[in-house]
């Protein structure tokens, strides 16, 4: 285990890798051995900072829940991160180009809770009657740590991401909100594309075959911390098509068909 001092220093460098918009090293590397555990620790850590500077918590993401992703890290789990007020982005907003070191988008079903979800074991009709309505939504992903290192080639692993916020850094939400007992969000699916070129397309049971199984997982995990999900949080249920990379100049839209586009633009 790492001590609060690793914990603390580590989620130091992440704060001042955002701030400065310039990377930091792989915590994996820096503490060979690190375990998931101390991963969140620091998560836990760098949130703490954020919210020290006046950041309020509006919600959760989930992420590394299609199997492709899982596959591609040798993992069999989802991980999780928090999202804070100044990452939401209106419907069509612009991103201004010094927000973000290495932007890329993931399309994603949005749920809004009415009712608190506290584990364990949290079912999936559980999460159905807590949530207040589903909406489309764009995910911004940034990485406050190198992808690879240059020196050693080695590249970034689950306790990287996971300490970086689960590499979250902004969510726009949109298009048709829906009751989520008015459509079977299995099938709900996004066409993605960058400049008007088609990019990705992908369905809602990309997402552990059923996204609020996610929702669900992410309670249990809390649950474990002494924590839950807040009635009228977001929880961000995990995407269903691979990261798009997001340059200057690039307007991203997801169209979800029944349910409307979201759209942002990347200055």
């Amino acid at each position: 285990m790492l001590t609060s001092d690793q914990i603390e220093a580590a989620a130091l460098s992440l704060d001042e890798a955002e701030q400065t918009r310039r990377q930091t090293g792989l915590i994996s590397l820096r503490f060979p051995g690190i375990s998931t555990d101390d991963a969140y620790a620091i998560q836990n850590a760098l949130v703490k900072r954020k919210r020290a500077a006046g950041r309020k918590v509006i919600g959760w993401k989930i992420g590394l829940t299609s199997k492709a992703m899982q596959y591609a890290l040798n993992i069999d789990t989802p991980d999780s991160g928090v999202l804070l007020d100044d990452m939401s982005f209106e419907e069509g907003s612009t991103v201004p180009k010094e927000r973000f070191i290495q932007p890329r988008v993931e399309a994603e079903i949005a749920f809004v809770m009415k009712a608190p979800l506290k584990g364990p074991n949290v079912t999936v009709s559980d999460v159905l009657n807590a949530t207040d309505y589903i909406t489309p939504a764009l995910e911004i992903l940034d990485t406050r740590i190198l992808r690879v290192d240059p020196e050693t080639k080695q590249t970034r692993t689950i306790v990287d991401t996971i300490a970086d916020n689960a590499a979250n850094a902004g969510i726009v939400m949109g298009g048709r909100a829906m009751r989520p007992d008015q459509v079977d969000l299995r099938w709900i699916g996004a066409i993605v594309s960058r400049n008007g070129v088609v990019e990705e397309t992908g369905l809602g049971a990309g997402v552990l075959n059923q996204p609020t199984r996610g929702v669900a997982w992410l309670a249990n995990r809390l649950a474990a911390y002494g924590d839950k999900i807040e009635a009228g949080q977001v929880v961000l249920g995990g995407s269903f098509i691979r990261p798009i990379e997001a340059r200057h100049g690039d307007t991203i839209v997801a169209d979800y068909g029944p349910l409307g586009t979201v759209s942002c633009f990347f200055e």
